[in-house]
């Protein structure tokens, strides 16, 4: 009787499977995440070459003038460095730095002072900037 049971059972299962029936779509994976968005750059602002080597950046020191809108065009041009992102500190930015990729960051010191920038590994490569 048991073995009826299941004979009827596995019958029914495969009575009720359509091989007409559509498959459905795969499930499209969620886009990447990506970095947090930057103000779009002001046209005019002030282009500042800035590179990672070996040495840190450079150059490691740049003077800026308060609401002044910039761009940061950074490259790094070596593996030999824990600088692959930048910080701003004190402020969302936070920027990856491809290899051998110049990368524009814009930005805006609202108040004079001394900023650091720096790597993301608690800023022991990095420099100031100088707002005036």
């Amino acid at each position: 009787m048991r073995t009826s049971l299941s004979a009827l059972a596995v019958l029914a299962a495969l009575a009720s499977c359509k091989k007409d029936e559509p498959v459905a779509a795969p499930v499209k994976p969620a886009p990447a995440a990506t970095a947090p968005a930057r103000a779009a750059a002001v046209p005019g602002a002030r282009a500042i070459a800035l590179k990672v080597t070996s040495d840190g950046f450079v150059p490691d020191s740049i003077a800026l003038k308060a609401s002044e809108p910039v761009k940061f065009v950074v490259t790094r041009t070596t593996d030999e460095t824990c600088a692959t992102d930048l910080l701003i500190d004190g402020t969302d930015v936070k920027v990856a730095l491809p290899l051998n990729t110049p990368v524009e960051i814009a930005w805006t010191p609202t108040r004079a002072g001394k900023v650091k920038f720096g790597c993301a590994m608690d800023m022991m490569v990095g420099g100031v900037l100088l707002v005036e």
